[in-house]
């Protein structure tokens, strides 16, 4: 069996939205900037796209830019606000949880002048509206808090943090890469100035993602270059993308609470049985206020990279963390700021779902888990010294 369980790094490309895309590559290919009638098509697509991405977040079409991925909405949305704004201040509030698209950037613009708090979270994963409330000052000019967490998946009390920023009239912009099509959104209501998201967490495919920008919100640009775009974002449109991003979003929102209960009904069952079947775990993020597919388990005295080797051996594909920083050896910056220790940070797995996978697949996973987790810690000094009572590293639970 063949079972996908990282869809927290990328999805596939559903059938709906590759047939919506295939006419834009070879039928109607024109330039959506020309001016004849090939342009005017492809421009025709582009517009029913950008409708599409606002009604499923209760924006305006106006509101909406897109942009090649989420990380540059979030560049975007950072260098844009605090620039345009430098003149009111140069505070900018986050948190240390934040994916690095955001905490990267933020280091930059403090190499630039800008001063940034970065709040902590507690053993969730959790920033409280008080925190935020403390920590904003006369010349604070942006809030950014991510809405669900790439790696843990804690849900953050967004509605309550843009309330305390829109009562100190600061911009609050919200990192909503893992949040579409898990969470019914409505940034309007929610009071939100900027959302970032990046389409192919969504079935829509790599290299196109947008930015909402509410009506009013200046920004700079963060590149030059032409005038697409409504003159904000440079650079020829990628048409068949953006069609792509457009249909995958309205697939995704029209009925997302019913998908969301179907990944969480997997997911709690999951996590039922890791948590009884296997001794020595730790869940990681809230255990309710979580995304509805996301799990992050911390294996003791085994290591990660072991596990997933295993996994991959069985066909199952999972994580230690976020795809951006697989390349690193350092424990994740997610878990070590929500309190897990090096150790146990160094054993966590991350499954994340969508709403393709199955009942009979997770059964399949855990039961490979079980296997896979005794035979490790069969072959595990720490885990027989652990066994024998001696006191481990890295057991302090």
């Amino acid at each position: 069996m063949k079972v996908y369980m990282d869809n927290g790094a990328t999805t596939r490309v559903t059938e709906p939205v590759m047939a919506a895309m295939q006419p834009y590559f070879c039928e109607i290919y024109g330039n959506p900037s020309s001016v004849h009638g090939f342009g005017r098509e492809a421009r025709k697509a582009v517009e029913a796209a950008r409708a599409q991405v606002a009604k499923a977040i209760g924006a305006e079409p106006r509101e909406i830019y897109f942009t090649g991925c989420g990380t540059e909405a979030d560049n975007w949305a950072l260098r844009g606000a605090a620039y345009a704004n430098i003149k009111k201040g140069k505070h900018i509030i986050t948190t240390n949880f934040e994916h690095h698209a955001i905490l990267h950037t933020c280091k930059q613009l403090e190499k630039e002048g800008f001063e940034v708090t970065y709040l902590p979270v507690d053993s969730d994963g959790l920033v409280t509206p008080e925190q935020l409330e403390a920590a904003i000052r006369p010349d604070t000019v942006l809030v950014s808090i991510m809405y669900a967490n790439n790696e843990v998946g804690t849900i953050e009390p967004i509605g309550e943090l843009a309330a305390v920023a829109k009562a100190h009239g600061v911009l609050f912009h919200t990192d909503a890469v893992q949040a579409i099509g898990h969470v019914p959104i409505d940034v309007k209501a929610q009071g939100i100035d900027m959302l970032s998201m990046s389409g192919h967490k969504f079935h829509a495919p790599k290299g196109i993602g947008a930015l909402y920008v509410r009506q009013g919100v200046r920004i700079q640009r963060l590149m030059q270059g032409g005038a697409q775009e409504r003159g904000q974002r440079p650079g020829t449109e990628n048409l068949a993308g953006i069609v792509g991003i457009g249909k995958a979003i309205e697939l995704a929102t029209a009925d997302v609470e019913d998908r969301a209960a179907k990944m969480a009904a997997i997911r709690d069952h999951m996590i039922e049985r890791i948590m009884k079947e296997i001794p020595h775990v730790q869940l990681n993020g809230h255990p309710t206020k979580r995304m509805c597919g996301n799990i992050n388990v911390s294996f003791y005295f085994v290591e990660s990279e072991s596990i997933l080797l295993h996994l991959d051996f069985k066909g199952i594909a999972a994580s230690s963390g976020s795809a951006c920083t697989s390349g690193s050896l350092d424990p994740s910056h997610v878990l070590l700021a929500i309190g897990v220790s090096h150790e146990h940070a160094n054993g966590s797995v991350r499954l994340s779902l969508c709403e393709e996978n199955t009942m009979e697949e997770a059964d399949y996973v855990v039961d490979s888990l079980v296997e896979i987790v005794g035979r490790l810690r069969a072959m595990s000094p720490l885990y027989s010294d652990f066994l024998k009572g001696v006191e481990t590293v890295g057991t302090e639970d």
